[in-house]
């Protein structure tokens, strides 16, 4: 699977984007999605994870109750809705992948996602 995030810019702190990850060659339903970020001299860390259907949801605390990560399968779109934002989320933000057949155990580990989409960067000014 080919994954696109897109939707990163320029916002002021307090305000709100919504990421978009369009996925192409498999549907997007036969896999668990993922947020990460990465800030300059930091690692990867998930922002958020939502399984093949849906139904379950992990956020680290640093973001909940702030983001919102969502599934389309029909439209084979992941998206992250992201409010109140903090200088702090300033980051590349990068969708991921992983067969659901491996369950989610590891829905929060970096180590379980197969496949990445390109970095979309947000900016969020004090």
């Amino acid at each position: 699977v080919q994954l696109q995030a897109s939707g990163g810019g320029l916002v002021q702190a307090g305000g709100s984007l919504r990421l978009s990850c369009a996925a192409s060659g498999r549907t997007v339903s036969g896999y668990n999605m993922g947020w990460f970020r990465q800030a300059p001299g930091k690692e990867r860390e998930i922002v958020a994870a939502i399984t093949w259907g849906g139904g379950t949801t992990y956020y680290p605390d640093s973001v909940k109750g702030r983001f919102t990560i969502s599934r389309d399968n029909a439209k084979n779109t992941v998206y992250l809705q992201m409010n109140s934002l903090k200088p702090e989320d300033t980051a590349s933000y990068y969708c991921a992948a992983y067969a659901f057949r491996r369950g989610v155990v590891g829905i929060s580990h970096r180590s379980e996602y197969d496949y990445w989409g390109q970095g979309t960067l947000v900016t969020v000014s004090s």
